[in-house]
């Protein structure tokens, strides 16, 4: 389990994963050997997966996202997850209990396009969708997003 210290470098790198570590060492209080040492050990550990960059996708053209919870057909599981990761518009998707065995995220350009997605999936699944009309939480890593609330309620 990370420790505070961990906590506190995660909670940094989350906010700006291109900080310098020089800066990210004087803001968890640590020496910049001992601060690349820790950020070493968690990426070890497979805490720290990767360095990443987050794209907008409205500046690509993207106004729309769905929400599509897909019930493959009997026989259809393997075609269906295969239609999914084959679409380049569905940019996360969950294999989940329940009714339905997919829950999946697509960014779209127009309802049009969400038409002819759904359309090649018809004759192979059941669908149902929901437009997002916001997004109050952005994807974040689990108790991390809340730290600062918590500390700032002592």
């Amino acid at each position: 389990m990370p420790d505070d210290l961990d906590l506190k470098i995660l909670d940094a790198l989350l906010q700006d994963s291109r900080i310098t570590l020089k800066e990210l060492a004087a803001r968890v209080g640590l020496s910049s050997p001992a601060t690349s040492e820790r950020v070493r050990r968690l990426e070890e550990r497979g805490v720290i997966r990767g360095f990443t960059i987050e794209i907008d996708p409205r500046a690509l053209g993207y106004q729309l996202q769905a929400i599509v919870r897909i019930k493959p057909l009997p026989g259809m599981l393997h075609r269906v997850q295969q239609l999914i990761e084959d679409t380049a518009e569905f940019c996360e998707c969950d294999k989940v209990t329940g009714d339905d065995c997919f829950i999946a995220r697509l960014y779209l350009r127009s309802i049009d396009q969400l038409d002819h997605i759904l359309d090649r999936i018809a004759d192979k699944a059941q669908t149902s969708t929901a437009i997002v009309k916001s997004q109050p939480i952005k994807r974040r890593p689990p108790g991390l997003g809340l730290r600062g609330a918590a500390e700032a309620a002592k």
